[in-house]
C-alpha cells in the first residue's frame, strides 16, 4: 500500500471515528424523545386503572343545595336526565317547587323522584337521608355574593360570606358523610368560583370564602379517599344567573373592567361540565380556557385524579405562569387607570 493509500485510509477512519462521535448527541436524544413518548403512552394506558369508577347517575339519589335557581338547578336537571332521585334544598319555598316542576319535564322513567326541602343550609338538614335514603352525590351550590371595597363594606358581611359560602357547606356534608363511608361509596361536590382560585379587586369578603372550600375539599378528600368517596372542587366563571344580575347591582368600576376581561357562560353548559368531572371523580372541575390555566396554576398539592393530570400540571406550568403575568399586569393596569380617573374627578370637582 503507497503511503497515499495509507494517509487517505488513516483519513477516512478518522472521519469515520469523529463523525459517530458527532451524531451521538442527536443519537441520544432521538433515545430521550422515545423514552419519553413511551413513558407518556403508558401513562395513558394505565391511567384508567387508577383512576376512580364513574359514578353511575341512573337510579342514584342527589342531593343539590340552591337547587331552586342558576347553576344548581341546572345541576339537578342534568344529572335528572340521568336518571337521577333528586332532592332540591333552598330556602325559597315557591322557588323550590317551580324548580321541581321544571325538572319533572326530564325524567326518563316512571320512578323518579324530586323531593323539595325548604331550609336554610346553615342548620342541620338531615331530613333529606330519612325522607329518600341514603346521598350518593351531594352538590354543594348554595351560595351568596357581595363585591365591594373592603373599608366600604360592613364586618357583618364577612360573615355572611363565611356562614352561607362555607358553613353552609359543611353542615349538608356532615349530613351525609357518615352513610357514605359505611356504604364505601360516594361524590362530594363543591361549587366554588374562580374567585376562589384569584384574589380579585372587589372580592375580599367573597374571596376567601370560596377559597375555604378548597382547603376544606383537600382535606376531606385525603379522608375520605380510603372509602371510596371523591371529592370534587368546581371553580366556575361569570355565569348568566339571578346571582349575579344580583351581584352586578353593587360591582366597583374595578371589578365590572376586570370581569369584562372575560365572557359570561350560560348555567347549563356549566353544569354539565361540573356533572361529568364530579362522576368522574375529579377533584378539580374548571369551564373554559382561563378555568384550565387556572386549574394548572393553583393546583398546588392538590388531589390528581390521574397520571395524565399531574403531567399535564407539571408540562404547563411554566408556560401558563407566564400568561397569568400580562393578565395580572393588565389588572393592576386597571384599578391604577380607575384610582387616576377618581382623583381627576374629585380635583376637578374642588376646582368649581
Amino acid at each position: 500500500m503507497s503511503s497515499e493509500e495509507a494517509l487517505s485510509s488513516t483519513i477516512t477512519d478518522w472521519l469515520f471515528i469523529n463523525s459517530w462521535w458527532l451524531l451521538l448527541p442527536f443519537i441520544m436524544l432521538l433515545v430521550v424523545a422515545a423514552f419519553i413518548v413511551a413513558f407518556v403512552l403508558l401513562l395513558y394506558m394505565i391511567s384508567p386503572l387508577i383512576s376512580p369508577k364513574p359514578l353511575k347517575l341512573n337510579g342514584a339519589h342527589v342531593v343539590v343545595t340552591g337547587g331552586s335557581s342558576g347553576i344548581g338547578k341546572c345541576i339537578a336537571i342534568e344529572c335528572y336526565r340521568q336518571g337521577a332521585f333528586i332532592t332540591l334544598v333552598a330556602r325559597d319555598e315557591a322557588k323550590l317547587l317551580q324548580a321541581k316542576k321544571e325538572l319533572e319535564k326530564y325524567a326518563i322513567n316512571d320512578k323518579q323522584v324530586v323531593l323539595c326541602i325548604s331550609v336554610d343550609v346553615s342548620s342541620d338538614y338531615s331530613q333529606a337521608q330519612e325522607k329518600l335514603g341514603p346521598v350518593d352525590m351531594l352538590v354543594n351550590c348554595a351560595g351568596t355574593s357581595f363585591s365591594g371595597k373592603f373599608e366600604e363594606m360592613e364586618v357583618d358581611r364577612f360573615k355572611r360570606m363565611m356562614e352561607v359560602n362555607y358553613l353552609g357547606s359543611v353542615y349538608p356534608t356532615r349530613a351525609v358523610i357518615t352513610t357514605m363511608k359505611e356504604r364505601r361509596m360516594g361524590r362530594i361536590m363543591f361549587v366554588s368560583s374562580q374567585a376562589g382560585q384569584i384574589g380579585l379587586f372587589g372580592y375580599t369578603a367573597y374571596s376567601p370564602s370560596k377559597f375555604a372550600l378548597r382547603g376544606l375539599a383537600e382535606s376531606l378528600q385525603m379522608e375520605m379517599k380510603p372509602y371510596n368517596i371523591y371529592v370534587t372542587v368546581a371553580y366556575p366563571p361569570d355565569t348568566d344567573t339571578p346571582g349575579l344580575a344580583e351581584e352586578n347591582k353593587t360591582k366597583p368600576l374595578e371589578t365590572k373592567l376586570i370581569s369584562e376581561t372575560s365572557g359570561v357562560c350560560q348555567p347549563d353548559q356549566v353544569a354539565k361540565i361540573i356533572v361529568r368531572d364530579a362522576v368522574q371523580g375529579n377533584f378539580n372541575s374548571s369551564v373554559g380556557p382561563d378555568g384550565y390555566m387556572l386549574s394548572a396554576l393553583t393546583c398546588g398539592m392538590s388531589p390528581v385524579t390521574s397520571i395524565t393530570e399531574g403531567l399535564q400540571q407539571i408540562v404547563t406550568m411554566g408556560l401558563f405562569r407566564t400568561i397569568a403575568l400580562f393578565y395580572l399586569g393588565s389588572f393592576d393596569s386597571i384599578v391604577r387607570r380607575c384610582m387616576i380617573q377618581r382623583e381627576q374627578s374629585k380635583a376637578a370637582d374642588k376646582r368649581e
